[in-house]
């Protein structure tokens, strides 16, 4: 365990704390000190665990690099930052699928976990779009579709016998996702960041630990 990655894995969990508080008590500099801070926690957790010494990591590395752009934007509370928030993250899920398809997918597996995906999305979909703005739902739409793709990929890495940290972090980051949506689209609300944050980040934690193989 390298220092790098221990320090990483503090960072994290102290800018999320500091980020929760800044959420409860509409703090806008805690949020914007604290969040940037995870993240880039998790970005040193990957380095420290050897992210660039494979083609696996290397594209685990940019998932995550592009996560942190993507936590940036939504910072920022205006429409624009939203979707190029939304697009940095969905060019985050194709790193990670990329990533997972140079690891090594078990079509079986991957072709099963889709169809179950579907049908996941379908529901989510059904929930969604009654509150989506017209011009949002494509991007939305888009979106949910990368991101089921990528959780798949993710189940078919077990099937391979990789790391079940692949697949845990890929089910935590899509879990996370439902209470940002939930937040931009259906209802406002603290427990939304309570309960979607510490899943992002313990996801996108156990993502980057996954790339010490």
């Amino acid at each position: 365990m390298t220092t790098t990655l221990v320090a990483g894995a503090v960072l994290t969990g102290a800018g999320l704390i500091t980020t929760l508080y800044g959420e409860r008590f509409h703090s806008r500099p805690a949020v914007y000190s604290g969040k940037p801070a995870a993240s880039l926690g998790f970005i040193l957790v990957a380095v420290g665990s050897g992210a660039l010494g494979s083609g696996y990591g290397t594209w685990v590395f940019a998932g995550l690099a592009l996560s942190m752009a993507g936590d940036v934007f939504l910072m920022i509370e205006n429409k624009v930052f939203f979707l190029a928030g939304l697009v940095a993250f969905l060019l985050g899920h194709v790193a990670y699928g990329v990533a997972f398809l140079v690891l090594g997918v078990s079509t079986a597996w991957w072709l099963v976990a889709m169809a179950g995906s579907v049908m996941i999305a379908v529901v989510v979909l059904r929930w969604l779009m009654p509150h989506i703005e017209a011009d949002m739902r494509g991007p939305v739409l888009g979106y949910v579709i990368v991101i089921s793709v990528m959780v798949s990929l993710a189940v078919g890495t077990r099937g391979e016998g990789w790391t079940p940290l692949i697949l845990s972090g890929a089910i935590l980051f899509y879990v996370s996702d439902l209470f940002v949506a939930r937040e931009r689209f259906v209802i406002a609300s603290y427990a939304n960041k309570l309960l979607g944050l510490p899943l992002y980040y313990a996801g996108q934690l156990l993502l980057a630990l996954s790339v010490a193989g």
